[in-house]
């Protein structure tokens, strides 16, 4: 029987939640609801010197935003093999990095950081264009490989600063098979001989995160395209501690929206997009950078976009709850290359779910920003605004286009009043507004109907009366079912609007 599925999200608090990692934070949900295991979130803050304030909180509100839920760590009070932050389980690496220096692995390593500029400096003069601490540079460095035990044993009692390094094997290869990428093949001469203790006492992320990993039985690692670097020197490490290692999972890059390079947040800021999720104020410039929630996206849109940054069903369906991606998810049709950001794409995940969204949970939401407004609207008129708006509405805010539907308007479009407006339109305009006024059941099916039949009787087109009836009643020259908004403004809102309209365009008209 194979092991029970647990996979992690492990961001480190050194900042907001960038949209990158909001994915990877689902791909890892989906995949563990798929099988039936856990999603564990974990802070991975052994690098203090980057660690920002509010940063986790704004990591836990984000997913909380997102409806994705660790079933176990950070923000949950669940788990039993916590702590679940890297920062409260310090004590226990050191033991890790001794265990290697016991069985070879790993060695002491006492250089000065002039001694190892000296060294960069030596390799650089040679020709190296990558000067790197590994199997050939270490023979000549102050290190337990080149002093004697008693000098090493020394040193330590003496409190000289350390730090401990892995000891990569030289001349061999280094291979693990991805899930998404296939075979992947490292000589080991490209990797460098990391630190994985340093001198204030904590582990670098290499050790932490391996160590961390398989205590928590971790059985996928499923995380971004930047750590696949990095995976060779994390098998090793599961193989010098005699650890079956995870499945490795590396999600490709999320690129701009011209595919040239990684998306960043400046990207964001000059093509008018965000990248984080919730809103975020920088601790140490006060600088807001915006959120997609409070950009007025819908959660549900925003993951569903997100899944397809790098994934796809194998089908034509576009529209997925949390509850379908999950049933569709596998890693199998997540792809190798990297996912090109379509903003457009991502406002017409949003309009399709404003559409879809009951108008009852819609009006819940809109009725503060009417508020805002000065406006007064009861839960059932905002209803009926956003079955009208929403067809033409992107955002929620977009329904507060309409605001005819809730204050007579003061200003009438320039361009229809020029175009339309003619020298019989008031007189047409009276007369239809006593066929409105003879209306009993003032609905927009008796108001189309009266409308009708008044063109016939008149003889007159629809251009010359239709433009100029929804000029009087929004100010507008084009917008969503006159007859609608007539039902929903009454009879004697429909008719006051006429009446006064009638004056004020007559006289613009008169002074143009």
């Amino acid at each position: 029987m194979s092991n029970p599925v647990r996979v992690r999200f492990a961001p480190s608090p050194t900042g907001p939640l960038h949209m990158g990692g909001v994915r990877t934070a689902l791909y890892n949900y989906l995949y563990a609801k798929k099988h039936g295991g856990d999603f564990i979130l974990r802070v991975e803050d052994t690098d203090q010197t980057r660690f920002v304030p509010g940063a986790e909180e704004y990591i836990v509100e984000s997913l909380k935003w997102c409806g994705i839920s660790p079933d176990e760590g950070i923000g949950t009070n669940v788990g039993e093999y916590g702590p679940y932050k890297q920062s409260e389980r310090k004590h226990m690496y050191k033991q890790y990095a001794e265990q290697l220096i016991e069985s070879g692995h790993a060695y002491y390593a006492f250089d000065t950081p002039e001694e190892l500029d000296t060294m960069r400096e030596r390799l650089k003069a040679a020709g190296v264009a990558a000067p790197q601490y590994n199997a050939v540079t270490r023979t000549t460095m102050k290190n337990s490989l080149t002093l004697s035990a008693d000098e090493v044993q020394s040193r330590i009692d003496a409190g000289d600063p350390y730090i401990i390094r892995i000891k990569i094997p030289r001349n061999e290869e280094v291979r693990f098979e991805d899930e998404i990428r296939g075979w992947v093949v490292v000589h080991s001469s490209n990797i460098d001989d990391k630190v994985l203790y340093k001198s204030d006492g904590m582990p670098t992320y290499h050790l932490a995160n391996i160590v961390d990993d398989h205590l928590m039985k971790i059985s996928h690692v499923i995380r971004g395209e930047e750590w696949l670097p990095s995976a060779p020197l994390h098998v090793l490490l599961y193989r010098f501690f005699g650890w079956e290692a995870p499945k490795f999972a590396h999600l490709p890059l999320i690129l701009k929206p011209d595919g040239n390079g990684k998306l960043s947040k400046r990207d964001g800021d000059r093509l008018g997009f965000p990248v984080f999720p919730l809103e975020w104020q920088d601790p140490k410039t006060q600088e807001i950078s915006s959120g997609y929630k409070q950009k007025g996206y819908m959660a549900s849109a925003f993951v569903n976009m997100l899944a397809f940054l790098g994934w796809n069903p194998g089908t034509t369906q576009e529209l997925f709850t949390l509850e379908e991606l999950v049933e569709a998810f596998t890693l199998e049709r997540v792809g190798k290359s990297g996912a090109k950001f379509d903003p457009d794409k991502t406002k017409w995940f949003n309009q399709q779910y404003l559409r879809k969204a009951p108008a009852t949970e819609l009006a819940k939401d809109l009725k503060p920003l009417v508020e805002a407004k000065g406006w007064k609207a009861d839960e059932a008129y905002l209803v009926q605004v956003i079955e009208l708006m929403k067809e033409r509405a992107t955002f929620l805010e977009d329904m507060m286009e309409g605001a005819y539907l809730f204050e007579a308007p003061t200003d009438f479009d320039a361009k229809t009043v020029k175009k339309k407006w003619k020298e019989q339109t008031p007189d047409n305009m009276k007369a239809f507004a006593e066929k409105l006024a003879a209306i009993d059941a003032f609905s927009a099916e008796n108001v189309e109907a009266t409308f009708k039949a008044f063109l016939e009787e008149k003889e007159l087109g629809m251009g010359q009366m239709l433009p100029n009836f929804r000029l009087l009643l929004t100010g507008l020259g084009m917008g969503p079912s006159m007859f609608a908004i007539a039902e929903m403004l009454g009879k004697e809102e429909t008719l006051n609007r006429i009446n006064i309209g009638l004056e004020k365009v007559v006289a613009l008209k008169a002074t143009a």
